[in-house]
């Protein structure tokens, strides 16, 4: 049951760090422009080596 209590500490900070990050983004100034294109840098990151590691993947099992 250990797994549980660690679990609810995760979904905890998750909640807590949505929260601020909402705070954060709906600031005065230059903030919610930086979190954006922050969030989309991410997305583009994830996205192109997302795209890396199946083509390697699918390399594996594909013959020359």
């Amino acid at each position: 049951m250990q797994s549980a209590a660690v679990l609810n500490v995760v979904v905890d900070n998750i909640v807590e760090m949505n929260a601020r990050f909402t705070d954060v983004a709906m600031g005065d100034g230059l903030a919610p422009l930086l979190v954006l294109f922050g969030t989309l840098l991410i997305i583009f990151s994830v996205g192109v080596f997302g795209a890396l590691t199946l083509g390697a993947v699918g390399n594996l099992f594909t013959s020359n």
